[in-house]
């Protein structure tokens, strides 16, 4: 069927931080400039901040340029970080508190302890002020190409298809969306970015990206316990300390209204296919230092997601003819800050002004926008990028507590100017060791009261797809999981996924079935980076799919 199109002079993938920014920034200059150039964005969630999710301690830095009277105009940063904790975890119940003189990259002072949804649904309002046309509940499945092969646009999937593949009564065909230019903004995985990577060859040059995946769950506290502002982030403890162990941190944010932000990021180049990221993180909860304020309180939201974390060495080439892409689908987040909001719109915002530069001069579309590049080059983005490039190699050569001291030493001494810069080549998924050689933790029962199971925290996540769909999950070889993860990992889908997607259940007549249990799917993407065989191929499902993040 042929489907009905719509002209602009920017597309953008993707309502986060980034996609917004730059759909703003592009809205501004063309009202700045009297011209009336257009701009649409088109986003999977069922409104804009549905599928958004981080710590969040926000750094204001991009805000200030993109509104500089942003506190006047109402954005959702109200609670400024009044005090700086870090944590060293000995065990389940000690813990060394770090002087904070010792890590001065992770203070916080001028940056804002909240609710990174809430910021991009109050950014969604600017842009309507603006005339951007911002397409919630409608996913880009396609990118469109013209006949010389530089970038169209991007289609939006059909509705109404059943798991057969066939029509259903309440079929509607996607739209195509085409633009003089399209930025891609979708977030850390997007599988449109994945395409363009393997089509133009933009990781020829780049380093192998890393990930991680991140938890978080909001909780309402006893007010007496409720410190408005304050920051507290620990290593150690559940998570390996020494070399050989598994990476990662967590935190635990005041925000306002007696609520607390609590959350383990996990990294997923870990080497045990029996680690079960969701079980360390209900784990992580139940030390003394954490428990102390989540006691006496309950748990009100939960979600998980993958995070990105190569850094500047890991950035692919950021355009391509006809395209631009920005924020996490590129890479942007800055590994040591352990933040990607303030990094990901600054790269929107100097997407934009490529953009509204090439069209204002003429242009009909089409180019390959190297003046993104090079502003990139020229800003403080790529200088803060830069002195934090060697994080993310420290680490996984040497593990936390030596890369610590080796990235204590870079960033304090050297001030992020060591004459080299180091690589990982080895891909996370290429980490696990077979099953057989590996211990099985000891996961504790969830109590309810403070850790839980994945059923009941996916429960509030309030995910919703419709049933009668094609899977989005897709398996490029479907003996894989039984007959070549299962006997050599034990299937790790079963532990990596956060919300329970996968499983291995055993029939009345003993043979074994490999169920995928795609309505859980919270869009963590985990699975697609995970899977050692890399078989797994995450797409989007039809459009308004997946969790419904409220204050997350």
């Amino acid at each position: 069927m042929e489907r009905e199109s719509m002209e602009f002079d920017l597309v953008i993938v993707g309502g986060g931080p980034a996609g917004l920014a730059a759909s703003i920034k592009f809205a501004q200059m063309a009202a700045d400039a009297g011209e009336e150039f257009t701009v649409c964005l088109v986003e999977k969630g069922s409104e804009i901040g549905a599928h958004i999710l981080s710590g969040a301690v926000v750094e204001p830095r991009a805000l200030d340029e993109l509104f500089p009277d942003w506190k006047n105009m109402g954005a959702p940063l109200n609670n400024p970080v009044t005090d700086d904790d870090i944590y060293y975890l000995v065990d389940d119940h000690q813990g060394l508190k770090v002087p904070s003189i010792m890590l001065p990259f992770f203070h916080n002072t001028g940056n804002y302890a909240t609710s990174l949804g809430n910021l991009c649904r109050w950014l969604g309002e600017q842009a309507e002020e603006l005339a951007v046309n911002i397409f919630p509940g409608f996913a880009a499945t396609e990118i469109l190409y013209n006949e010389d092969g530089s970038i169209k646009g991007v289609a939006t999937g059909d509705m109404g298809v059943g798991a057969d593949g066939e029509q259903k009564p309440t079929f509607q065909a996607g739209y195509e969306l085409h633009g003089k230019y399209t930025i891609f903004a979708e977030g850390c995985r997007g599988h449109l970015g994945k395409e363009l990577m393997d089509k133009f060859n933009l990781r020829d040059d780049a380093d192998t990206q890393h990930y991680g995946i991140g938890f978080k769950e909001v909780w309402d506290i006893d007010p007496e316990k409720h410190v408005p502002g304050k920051v507290m982030h620990t290593v150690g403890w559940p998570l390996g300390h020494f070399p050989g162990g598994t990476l990662g941190g967590s935190y635990l944010y005041h925000l306002e209204n007696n609520q607390v932000t609590v959350g383990l990021i996990v990294d997923l180049g870990y080497s045990n296919p029996h680690l079960s990221p969701f079980d360390e993180f209900q784990r992580f909860k139940q030390h003394k230092i954490i428990k102390h304020f989540l006691e006496g309180g309950k748990r009100v939201s939960y979600g998980a997601r993958a995070v990105v974390k190569g850094g500047l060495m890991a950035l692919p080439k950021l355009v391509m003819p006809g395209g631009l892409m920005v924020g996490d689908d590129a890479g942007f987040l800055n590994n040591l800050k352990q933040k990607g909001s303030h990094t990901a719109m600054k790269s929107g915002m100097l997407a934009a002004e490529s953009v509204f530069s090439a069209l204002k001069a003429g242009s009909e579309g089409g180019e390959t926008l190297d003046t993104f590049t090079e502003a990139f080059e020229n800003s403080w983005l790529y200088e803060e990028l830069y002195t934090a490039r060697n994080t993310t190699g420290w680490l996984h050569k040497f593990g936390t507590l030596i890369g610590s001291a080796m990235t204590w030493f870079d960033q304090i001494i050297c001030r992020g100017k060591l004459p080299f810069s180091l690589k990982d080549p080895k891909p996370d998924y290429a980490q696990l060791k077979p099953a057989s050689q590996c211990e099985k933790p000891d996961y504790p029962k969830p109590d309810g009261v403070i850790s839980f199971d994945k059923l009941s925290s996916v429960f509030i996540t309030n995910t919703s797809h419709e049933e009668d769909q094609p899977c989005h999950l897709q398996l490029k070889d479907p003996n894989i999981p039984l007959e070549q993860n299962l006997p050599m990992y034990d299937e790790p889908a079963q532990r990596y996924c956060p919300a329970g997607v996968y499983e291995v259940i055993e029939e009345e007549d003993g043979t074994k079935k490999f169920l995928i249990n795609s309505q859980n799917c919270i869009h963590c993407k985990t699975c697609d980076i995970k899977d050692p065989a890399q078989n797994i191929n995450w797409v989007v499902p039809e459009g308004a799919g997946g969790p419904n993040y409220g204050n997350m």
